[in-house]
Parts: structure tokens; sequence; C-alpha cells
């Protein structure tokens, strides 16, 4: 077994591959900026070490720095966590280069999936249902309103690379669709410094569907089963579930065994995320590939029993999955996250700072992944994510009694956290009847107030 891992991230992310490390028993070494001296990574790690100033660009997104503090450590392996360099061919290709196994992707698919337009036609040659779109990059007016023409209004312009909706535009009327075109790869330059766009068809209120899937370095491809992450502001998650209320266990069997195939003949290994829009007809299309551990992979946990993160270390070693995983994957009860995030829960705007007290619920079927503590700060520099609160219950009825309850005995005192956003959603009919879709907050914000 690997004898010792960095981890290249911070925050929860890092506390939880340093947990799945101690399991294993395998050392670990965190990185860290100036602005996180004082996070509980660098204090639970074995090692830690500093690798720059707070800015993200000169210390976590930095690979000379990181690839530094690896070789000075002298560890195996790097695990990469989400975000950061987490999907960064180029640094999983520094990582070979330098003797140290990448817990991902290799290099080759990672590029390939990064590239939505490529991973589009991956996925159609395997049979994956794709949104009616461009068979290729757009870059001209002209060729963009031919597509728009031969698919029908509504379209979608979308970045190839990156996400998030960062190069992203919806165009309703062809009048609209050069100024459109021309922000989308404006914006994608800017954000990812590849211009590439390509269109497909808008769905104006899909539900937003992701399967889990693992595959190992042998040609073995699982997925264990899909979550639902509709609830969304501005392409942002808020709150998650497995399973999805409105996936049947006939689509859920055709769509895993799809994905199996299509992920085994490109190569793919280790831990990803395959997403798909749901169309009104139920009808799922794919949209991309996360190929890394996704924030919201604690739900998946839940329902399968299966560590994730320890999986992935297991895969990365080179262990076959019929060895790590069960023959069957069996999904049992349900479960919810909320992403309880440091920003204001009606202004949204972001609210960073020192937490000056901290009560975190606990109880039957209730899970917390934080680095947060009382006297710690969240800094301005990242992302805002203070915790991700998890619900489990025999049944997603019992699972949203739970949450409830745990929202109620989350305390954050000293910043504002969207916690009574999650109390609101958690209440609103629709989320309770399982009515979801990617504008389920937009509606409920308009909705007047009851008398």
């Amino acid at each position: 077994m690997f004898r010792k891992i960095l981890i290249a991230n911070r925050g929860e992310i890092a506390l939880r591959v340093i947990c799945a490390c101690k399991d294993l028993g395998i050392k670990t070494v965190a990185v860290y900026s100036e602005a996180d001296r004082n996070s509980l990574h660098v204090r639970f790690a074995d090692e830690a070490i500093c690798i720059g100033p707070a800015k993200s660009t000169r210390s976590y997104l930095d690979i000379p720095s990181v690839i530094s503090a690896a070789e000075i450590a002298n560890v195996d392996a790097i695990h990469p966590g989400y975000g950061f360099l987490s999907e960064n061919a180029n640094f999983a290709e520094v990582c070979e280069e330098s003797g140290i196994k990448f817990i991902g992707p290799r290099p080759d698919v990672t590029r390939m999936m990064g590239l939505k337009q490529q991973a589009r036609s991956a996925m159609k040659s395997a049979g994956i249902p794709i949104l009616p779109g461009s068979e290729g990059i757009v870059r001209t007016p002209e060729e963009a309103a031919e597509v728009a023409e031969r698919i029908g209004y509504p379209v979608l312009v979308k970045a190839s690379a990156g996400g998030g909706g960062r190069g992203m535009r919806a165009v309703d009327n062809p009048a609209d669709l050069p100024n459109l075109l021309s922000q989308a790869q404006q914006e994608a330059e800017g954000a990812f410094s590849n211009s590439d766009v390509y269109i497909e068809k808008f769905i104006r209120a899909p539900r937003h569907i992701e399967f889990q899937v693992i595959g190992d370095e042998h040609g073995d491809v699982r997925v264990l089963g899909e979550r639902e992450c509709s609830i969304q502001r501005r392409h942002q998650k808020l709150v998650e579930e497995a399973p999805s209320p409105a996936v049947s266990p006939a689509l859920r069997k055709e769509t895993a065994e799809r994905l199996a195939r299509a992920l085994s003949d490109v190569g793919y290994s280790n831990a990803g995320t395959v997403e798909f829009l749901m169309d009104e007809t139920g009808s799922l299309y794919f949209i991309e590939v996360n190929a890394r551990i996704q924030v919201e992979h604690p739900v998946t946990e839940m329902i399968t029993g299966i560590d994730l993160v320890r999986s992935q270390i297991l895969v990365a070693y080179g262990e076959k999955l019929s060895r790590i995983l069960p023959p069957d994957i069996t999904i049992r009860g349900h479960a919810i996250e909320c992403r309880i995030n440091a920003e204001h829960p009606e202004k949204f705007t972001p609210s960073p700072g020192r937490i000056t007290g901290l009560n975190l619920p606990g109880g039957i079927g209730i899970r917390v992944d934080t680095a947060a503590y009382t006297d710690g700060v969240i800094p301005p520099y990242y992302d805002s994510l203070v915790a991700k609160l998890i619900a489990y219950g025999a049944t997603r009825d019992e699972a949203i009694v739970r949450m409830r309850r745990a929202l109620e005995m989350f305390v954050v005192e000293g910043i504002y956290t969207s916690i009574p956003l999650h109390q609101r959603i958690l209440a609103h009919p629709d989320f309770v009847a399982g009515r979801l879709d990617t504008h389920f907050l937009n509606r409920m914000e308009s909705a007047p107030a009851a008398a």
C-alpha cells in the first residue's frame, strides 16, 4: 500500500482524505497557504508544508510548489480532492513524470473529458443520449445560426472547457445569437483560457441528475447509482440527494449499464461523475463528466455503504474493483446533503470572517463534513463552504425530517450562513413532493409571502 499521500487541497475535503488514509494506515502530508496556517487539515495531517500566500494561483494552483512539497516529503501519491488541480491533466502528467501516483483518471482521459464536445462525441458513440446540438466547435455567428435553425430555439451556447455556468448563454431568438455567442466566447476565454464553445438544445426547466462511477485500472467500471442535484443557484448546487425521486429502477439499471460500457471503452479509471439533464418526459441527456470526486459524494456513500475516497486510493494503488466493492451494489434508504455556505441567506453576498460560536448537530442519521471550529476563520480567498450537512433515513420523508432537525440544531455565530435558506427549501411543498428542477429556487424566491 502507499506509504505516504500528499493532499493537494484544503478544508473539509482535505480532512475527508486524511480520514480515509488513517483508516488504511497511510501517512498524510497537508499543504497549506499562509491563510490556512491554522486550519484543521494542517493540524491532523502527519506533516504539513506551506506552499505560498493566500492567493490560490500562488499556492493551491501552483503546480511547481505542490510538486516540490511532494518531493520534499517523499510521498508516493497525491490526492487532489475536488476543485483546484483535480481535473488538471497537465498536473497529472507532471505527477507521473515525477514518479508520483496521481489519484485520479489518466491525463489523456481527464483531458478528453474536460473538453465537453469531445466527451459528448465519446458518449454518443457509446449510445448514451445527448442533447441535439453542434457536431463540433462553433466559431462564427453564421455557423451558430445554422445549428440553431436546425435544432430549433431556444438553444444554449456552452464553453467546451470548464463549467460552473461560465461561458454559457441561453438564446431564445435569432436576433440575439451573434451577441450572446460573442459574450460566451469572451467569458470562456477569460475563465478557462479557451474560447471554444458549442451549441445544444436548451431545456427550460430540467432536472439535474448525475451518476457516480468508479473504474479500476484493469478495465472494470461500476456505477453506484445517481444523485438529484436540481436545487441550484447560478449553476451552483445547494442541495443534493440520493437516489433521485425521478429515476426509476429500470432507468437506473439501463443508464448504469450503458455508462459502464462507455467509460470502460475510453479507459476511465478512479472516481467520476457523469451529469445528465432530464426533460419533462423523464428522458436523460448527457451533458458532461466530472473526472474527480464530487462535493456531494457523501450521499452516495450513505445509501451504498461504500467509502468512495478509500476506494479511490485502493484503485490508484492498482487494486481491482472486484476486491474493493461488493458484487452487487445495493441502494438502501435515502440521503440528503445541504451545503452550508458562508453567505447571507437572502442577499447571497459572501460572509467570510471568524466563527465565534459553533454547534454541530448530531443524532441518528446525521453526518457533518467540515473543517470549521470555534475561533476558526472562513477566509475570503476560497470557496465559501463551511460544512456539508448530510441526513440519512430509511425513506426520503425520514431523511427530510432528520435534516430539518439537524438544521435547527446547527449553530454558526460570527458570520452569516445559508442555513435559513436551507430551512425554507426543506419546508417547501414542492421539495417535500419531489417536484424539482433547476429553477426551483427562482420560483421559491419569487413566490408571494404567506399572509
